[in-house]
């Protein structure tokens, strides 16, 4: 069977591999990764999320501490993803933790990828820097251009399709108007510098259209 997202596997089993991940084991965690990141519901938290995430996090890899721990946060932050649901990023990290019980990662790393999964759903500034690292990475899609961010758009709003158009406009401004009143939406120097103001201009943008 022709794989979901090629590049995405690879990246998946490459990691399996630094890890010393029994192989059978980290082909049924891929699958269910795949399983999760498929569900028809989804639009824009799918793996062409994690590609691109994964694309940053490659070209930023001299900045990263601490790479496995990075990597497996990136493949199972959204892994759990209900848009009715307000933990989802604490399910994640569960289900997270259960998925990789099957092999004999360190607590230490373990408690790592939990931290950085969970900071996920407030996007606060970290004083850990590859968290903050993750955490621009995750939003990076709002300093994108703006074909790029209308795309992202209208996919966040397919996976809210269940809320009326009202309802939906009153919780999308407050999000928007919440990131817009942050005194920086990215932590990290080379977000800041490439992502900032593109962000803001995009977010105004949108705002302007509800």
């Amino acid at each position: 069977m022709e794989s979901p997202h090629p590049n995405v596997e690879r990246q998946w089993f490459a990691l399996a591999d630094r890890l010393a991940m029994n192989v059978a084991a980290a082909t049924i965690c891929w699958q269910a990764l795949v399983d999760r990141y498929t569900q028809p519901h989804r639009h824009y938290h799918t793996l062409d999320h994690l590609a691109y995430m994964l694309g940053h996090a490659e070209r930023l890899r001299e900045q990263i501490t601490d790479a496995s721990a990075f990597w497996l946060a990136i493949f199972y932050h959204d892994a759990i993803y209900d848009p009715k649901r307000k933990d989802n990023e604490a399910e994640s990290a569960r289900w997270a933790m259960g998925q990789l019980s099957a092999f004999t990662l360190s607590d230490s790393l373990l408690q790592r990828v939990v931290d950085q999964i969970l900071a996920t759903q407030a996007h606060q500034p970290n004083p850990d820097a590859d968290t903050s690292l993750l955490l621009d990475i995750d939003l990076g899609i709002l300093g994108e251009s703006r074909e790029r961010y209308t795309a992202y758009t209208q996919q966040v709003r397919k996976e809210y399709s269940i809320y009326p158009t009202p309802i939906y406009r009153k919780g999308r401004k407050q999000v928007l108007q919440h990131f817009l009143d942050m005194p920086t939406i990215y932590n990290t120097p080379s977000f800041q510098a490439s992502h900032e103001a593109p962000a803001r201009a995009n977010l105004a943008w949108e705002l302007g259209t509800l």
